[in-house]
């Protein structure tokens, strides 16, 4: 659970810049990318990413531009990037002038259960880092490049003068 606002955005602001990455790496072509006809798509996966941001704050009385609703998908991979860039920043701009540090203690109801924002906080946090494993893979499939977000990636360990670990 996050305590302060300020702890949180310095945590979603990395984050939210690993998961900006991954969506600018997007083309319109990938978003049909799938592991079976039964699952979402790369697509439906980075705009649910995008909406997510929305939908899980709604209930916390936060107010901010941002799309909602996660179905239809757009069909532009770079709506989709500039969609999260433009929620990601909304929902910073609302948390440093709606919220203090003691709004982080308020509790809500969500999925069933009573918890506090801060905790909400950490659960979007880690929600967004689950979707962005799932769009890694997907990614791969589709043949694009994968930046690294908590070390290198497999292509970026010569840049850092480094051989890659062993397949």
């Amino acid at each position: 659970m996050f305590q302060t606002v300020e702890h949180f955005l310095q945590s979603w602001t990395f984050e939210a810049t690993a998961t900006q990455k991954l969506l600018q790496q997007l083309t319109d072509e990938s978003l049909h990318q799938a592991i079976t006809a039964e699952h979402w798509t790369l697509g439906r996966i980075a705009w649910h990413t995008v909406t997510a941001i929305r939908i899980i704050s709604a209930n916390t009385h936060l107010t901010f531009e941002a799309p909602a609703e996660d179905f239809p998908v757009p069909t532009s991979a770079q709506l989709i990037a500039d969609s999260y860039y433009q929620a990601s920043n909304a929902f910073m701009e609302a948390l440093k002038t709606q919220w203090t540090d003691k709004t982080m203690n308020e509790t809500i109801e969500f999925i069933g259960q009573t918890i506090p924002n801060g905790s909400l906080l950490l659960f979007l946090l880690q929600h967004q880092s689950h979707h962005r494993g799932q769009m890694t893979v997907l990614m791969r499939q589709a043949g694009l490049p994968v930046p690294g977000i908590y070390g290198p990636a497999k292509e970026e360990w010569a840049q850092f003068g480094l051989q890659a670990p062993n397949m």
